[in-house]
């Protein structure tokens, strides 16, 4: 079917996803920034539900993102057209740390509208290290990694390794007026994967951050989005671990330094 057709189909799929519980959305955690549409939630939205034993989860989605947003930090592919990035503070981390978290690839645009969403390792915020994973719509076998993408990085897992998408129409309010549609129909590749857990352990001392990405395939209709929950080192939340801003350094300066004045004046 042209998808300019099913594009009408979308008033039909908004009037479903608000019968579905919708969440509240809410900034990005301090110190997070974002290229894009992106925020947080803090209770499940249509498919994708709170992972258990967290209270939150950042999302990001192609729905009236920027033109060129979320494409691979190493390059296009030559397909994408709109998109999103988020990216962590800074962080410091010790050899054999280890790096976890939660993330779930939702998408309502199938056949050849092969969207992606990618997350990636940098050293601190600019210079690109490796790739964790990609994960892409497909009709059949595992999205992640995504097909014609880079496959997993070194020392990642997956838990479950397989990864094939949960079929239908999502619904997700981040995904806009596509929400509980599907490009295609039923089997087509809409759909979400989940959530999956993914660990990496660190093989060099540093400071790092983490990249995430999702965009458009070929067109900007029929939205895809990307979530993910309980990022942490070491089973410590990468908030608790976040590399001090330097203004922050600064102040820290100034406080030590006025409490050795302080000292030697009582020494006196």
């Amino acid at each position: 079917m042209d998808k300019r057709i099913q594009i009408f189909g979308w008033m039909v799929s908004t009037a479903l996803a608000l019968s579905v519980g919708v969440a509240h959305a809410a900034p990005l955690p301090a110190g997070w920034t974002t290229n894009g549409n992106a925020g947080s939630f803090t209770a499940a939205d249509g498919v994708v539900t709170l992972v258990p034993g967290f209270s939150s989860y950042q999302w990001m989605s192609t729905s009236g993102a920027p033109t060129g947003g979320g494409t691979l930090p190493t390059g296009s592919i030559g397909i994408e057209t709109n998109g999103t990035t988020v990216q962590t503070p800074t962080f410091t981390v010790a050899t054999g740390d280890k790096l976890n978290f939660f993330f779930n690839y939702i998408t309502s645009d199938g056949v050849q509208y092969t969207e992606y969403a990618w997350a990636a390792l940098f050293g601190g915020t600019s210079t690109f290290e490796s790739y964790l994973f990609t994960a892409r719509t497909t009709t059949s076998g595992d999205t992640v990694p995504g097909f014609g993408l880079p496959g997993l990085g070194a020392g990642v897992s997956l838990i479950p390794a397989s990864t094939p998408i949960i079929a239908g129409g999502p619904a997700f309010s981040p995904l806009g007026s596509s929400s509980g549609s599907c490009y295609g129909g039923s089997g087509q590749g809409c759909g979400y994967t989940g959530w999956i857990e993914m660990d990496y352990t660190f093989t060099a001392d540093g400071d790092y951050s983490l990249k995430f990405g999702v965009t458009n395939a070929l067109d900007s209709a029929y939205q895809s989005a990307f979530a993910v929950a309980g990022v942490a080192i070491n089973d410590v939340p990468i908030d608790d671990n976040k590399v001090p801003e330097p203004a922050t350094l600064a102040l820290l300066g100034i406080s030590l330094a006025g409490l050795g004045i302080s000292r030697r004046r009582r020494q006196v």
